[in-house]
């Protein structure tokens, strides 16, 4: 019976063991469903709707073949339309039947005319009209969607492309190559399925242990088959011990009463001797005990290499812990939110482009370069510090933008342009850096973003209560700057003010005391200006006037938590210094920096030098007991001019 229930446990573990191996292998289906994208016309641009990545769950693959570089980026759908507005390009969209399928887009007379491209003059000869409009459409680059601000992300390969996604509702994907050359036409997305086979560990452990059983069943089996056998015959036993022969021959019956004496040893019968039936007993047991070890270590073998090949997705999953949830502020979302301008890890993207740009335009002096990441004051000291620094040899670099930790402070959210993005950025290799705040500006869908605003930041400031950056926020209008203690354009107006007059300016107790202090040091460097008029003799001869004065950029205001608003301003401070008499002259003396923008080492008019202020306040809302605090001021020499 034994015999049995061994066979019957080999069959059954044959059955459960091959059963686990068949889940993986032979039974096991495609890891990946995989859908072909194809267009009908060759354009330079392809623009796939995120609605057919998300046609099928789990996380999307993207796969692009073709000669030369690919480029492929993803983004707000509403973005990456305004951004093709003006070309020709495939937009490739989910049918109804849930196929993916193509459509030639070609640019609108209104998004030429927004772009700047001229629209066409009327002409009697329409085959002439045809053939120019070919011949500018031939001679008309097209624009490479590389190193746009505007997508999310991005990528670049040579000849084959696959990046992984999981687009959200409302982006989608641009392909392209470098915007001349037709787009890549071999496109496959990819998503995985699920190929997990839970029950392969339990079957392979079920058909192990019914291996081993079976085997004990079968060492068993035989054990008892050879005990059943019954007594073993004994040998004939021993020869008896062989006698020496003597040297006499005695009579028989001499031997015959030698023989019989009883202290004779061959007058006792033989024993018999077993020692040998016992020895080949013993030696059959310890090899039935030798084949039942060797019988068993083969089946912890395969078990163990089973189980080895068994992966977590080969068990029943039965305690997947869920996520805790974690408390956060409770934001509430307006009706008809706009998308923030950007993401966090965008901006950093872009704040980490903008200061290498600027670390290399400033080794270089290149000031065409620079434009392309500054405007405004920002870009207007740099011009000077250019020409400074290629007169000046021990003139130092400008201070660089630290990008080691980068945090959007408040993005507008809007989906029209221009946008602005207010970040703060901080270094934490080097403790000595000053945190940096500014603003970027986006003028188009085809610009990139330029810095407007930039100051440093004392570590210890606090920034007012802001909205997520998820969230966004919006820019301060004329009709909102009603709700705010002091409205955006008439803060520089009031900062001048109290440099000016002190405690006497009617906004003095409207500003906190580091603003106080920043405008008493203003006033300290005009009378240091004054007093050395006065030690050098010149006080009669000569005289020095102030003026600050809001710059021509208008302020940046934008709308904090608590209803109040961050405001960067800049502002050009004005010093002038000229002769009150016709014999006096205004020299130079030691100073580099206005010798080398004059030209000249004096002047018998007088000299104006201008210094630019950007500064960053926090103003709270109407009604607030809170006053307006300073957050960030940089200086900045611009210019100095011999007044003609």
């Amino acid at each position: 019976m034994r015999f049995v229930w061994a066979v019957v446990a080999f069959v059954l573990a044959t059955l459960l063991i091959g059963a686990g191996i068949a889940q993986r292998t032979i039974f096991t289906g495609p890891s990946s469903q995989q859908v072909e994208l194809s267009v009908e016309e060759p354009a330079s641009y392809v623009l796939v709707d995120g609605a057919v990545l998300r046609e099928n769950p789990g996380q999307q693959t993207l796969l692009i073949r073709d000669e030369g570089d690919i480029f492929a980026a993803y983004g707000r759908t509403a973005d990456m339309e305004a951004w093709l507005s003006d070309a020709t390009y495939n937009a490739i969209t989910l049918g109804d039947d849930g196929s993916p399928e193509s459509a030639l887009v070609e640019p609108s007379a209104d998004s030429e005319s927004e772009s700047g491209t001229p629209e066409p003059t009327p002409s009697e000869d329409p085959a002439a009209e045809g053939d120019a409009a070919d011949e500018e459409a031939a001679d008309e680059p097209g624009r490479n969607p590389a190193g746009s601000d505007l997508w999310l992300d991005s990528f670049t390969e040579q000849d084959q492309l696959i990046t992984d996604m999981q687009l959200p509702e409302g982006m989608s994907v641009l392909i392209a190559k470098d915007g001349t050359e037709p787009a890549p036409a071999d496109m496959v997305v990819s998503w995985p399925l699920n190929t997990s086979t839970p029950w392969v560990g339990p079957l392979i452990t079920a058909g192990g242990a019914v291996l081993l059983f079976g085997l004990v069943m079968y060492v068993l089996a035989i054990r008892h088959q050879r005990r059943g056998r019954g007594p073993r015959r004994k040998g004939p036993g021993a020869l008896p011990a062989t006698e020496p022969i003597g040297l006499s021959v005695e009579s028989g019956d001499a031997r015959e009463e030698l023989e019989a004496k009883p202290g004779n040893p061959k007058s006792s019968d033989p024993e018999p001797a077993d020692s040998a039936p016992e020895k080949s007993e013993k030696t059959e047991r310890r090899a039935l005990d030798r084949r039942r070890r060797l019988l068993a270590l083969p089946a912890l073998g395969i078990a163990g290499l089973l189980f080895a090949g068994c992966s977590s997705d080969s068990w029943p999953q039965f305690d997947e812990a869920s996520p805790t949830p974690t408390p956060t502020q409770t934001v509430i979302t307006p009706e008809n939110q706009k998308p923030p301008a950007v993401t966090e890890s965008q901006a950093s993207r872009i704040l980490q482009e903008i200061s290498s740009t600027l670390e290399k335009a400033d080794e270089e002096m290149d000031l065409d370069l620079a434009g392309t990441r500054l405007e405004g004051l920002a870009l207007d000291a740099r011009s000077t510090d250019y020409e400074l620094r290629a007169s000046i040899d021990d003139r130092p670099l400008p201070v660089t933008i630290p990008t080691e930790q980068v945090e959007v402070l408040l993005p507008q959210a809007t989906d029209t342009w221009p946008r602005t993005v207010l970040t703060l950025s901080k270094s934490k290799s080097d403790e000595t850096v000053p945190p940096v705040i500014l603003t970027m500006t986006q003028a188009d869908p085809w610009s990139n973003y330029k810095v407007t605003d930039i100051a440093e930041m004392q570590a210890s400031t606090e920034i007012p209560e802001l909205a997520p950056a998820w969230l966004g926020t919006s820019m301060i209008t004329e009709n909102a700057a009603a709700f705010l203690s002091l409205a955006p354009d008439e803060i520089a107006p009031a900062f001048a003010d109290v440099v000016d007059s002190g405690e006497d300016s009617e906004y003095y107790d409207a500003f906190d005391p580091v603003t106080i202090e920043l405008a008493e040091s203003i006033q300290a460097s005009r009378d240091t200006v004054t007093q050395a008029l006065v030690d050098n003799g010149a006080a009669e001869t000569s005289e020095a006037t102030f003026d600050m004065v809001p710059s021509d950029e208008p302020p940046v205001a934008m709308a904090t938590l608590d209803s109040g608003a961050i405001v960067a301003v800049s502002m050009s401070d004005s010093e002038k210094i000229t002769p009150t008499s016709s014999d006096a002259v205004i020299r130079f003396g030691d100073n580099l920096d206005a010798k080398t923008l004059t030209g000249v080492e004096e002047a018998s008019k007088g000299v104006d030098t201008t210094y630019g202020l950007q500064l960053f306040f926090s103003v709270p809302a109407q009604g607030s007991t809170e006053q307006i605090r300073l957050l960030a001021v940089h200086q900045d020499l611009l210019d100095v001019k011999v007044i003609k």
